[in-house]
């Protein structure tokens, strides 16, 4: 019987982080089975129990370094991962991370004449220094003037949270809008079939018109994806 890899991921089945790995791996590893184990708790426990020697088991877990709660869960993980041989773990701050860092966000949501790019100036340049600050190493980000005043409560949030903050706040009222809840038709489907779309919707790849596994290609080498499948041994079709 010919072995089966799986990918098991903390968010629940009906949220935006589930929505995107399933589309993701869907177009580029249609042969993988995404699974959700509902929380981060869950996921530790089933790689703890898992007695499987047969099939292959890839692991996301949120790394919000500075969330004490998780960086336990991380540190009980990677334990559990070394002690199996057919399991590997994705070094990935969040799913939000993922969009956030992508090299061709802003050209992507926004059209180059949108009023937009003026309008969340801020907002763009506090994800340039956070993604300058965990890129670099340098993770105390809560010191750096453009994040602190784009976030009056920085210090009342985690990683994870501004993460999905600041991705939020760029995309909203576009067809990319990501929230815990939701995602954007603009990143899980074909150009241009979201529903919701009005004439004057225009966002940087109106003239492209991408399909679905295109986008999620370029997604894949141009964040930390392509280096994450690599050293989990997945390979793109």
């Amino acid at each position: 019987m010919n072995s089966r890899t799986f990918l098991w991921i903390e968010d629940r089945k009906e949220k935006a982080g589930f929505i995107f790995w399933k589309r993701l791996l869907q177009q580029l590893c249609p042969d993988i089975k995404v699974e959700s184990k509902t929380n981060n708790s869950e996921l530790v426990k089933a790689v703890r129990n898992l007695k499987d020697t047969e099939n292959r088991y890839i692991i996301v877990l949120d790394n919000s370094f500075d969330n004490l709660q998780v960086a336990l869960e991380q540190k009980r993980l990677r334990g559990y991962v070394e002690e199996k041989n057919n399991v590997a773990l994705m070094n990935i701050v969040c799913f939000e991370y993922i969009l956030l860092e992508f090299r061709k966000l802003i050209d992507w949501i926004y059209a180059p004449e949108d009023e937009f790019r003026i309008k969340r100036a801020g907002v763009i340049a506090a994800r340039e220094k956070i993604l300058d600050s965990i890129q670099s190493g340098d993770m105390d980000y809560k010191a750096i003037k453009e994040i602190i005043q784009y976030d009056k409560n920085i210090d009342e949030h985690n990683v994870e949270q501004i993460v999905a903050k600041i991705l939020f706040d760029l995309t909203r009222n576009t067809g990319f809008e990501v929230s815990k809840g939701s995602i954007g038709d603009c990143w899980i489907k074909s150009c241009c079939d979201w529903k919701e779309r009005a004439k004057d919707d225009i966002c940087g790849l109106n003239y492209s018109k991408l399909s679905i596994y295109d986008k999620m290609k370029i997604i894949y080498e141009e964040t930390c994806l392509k280096a994450q499948f690599s050293i989990a041994g997945l390979e793109v079709a």
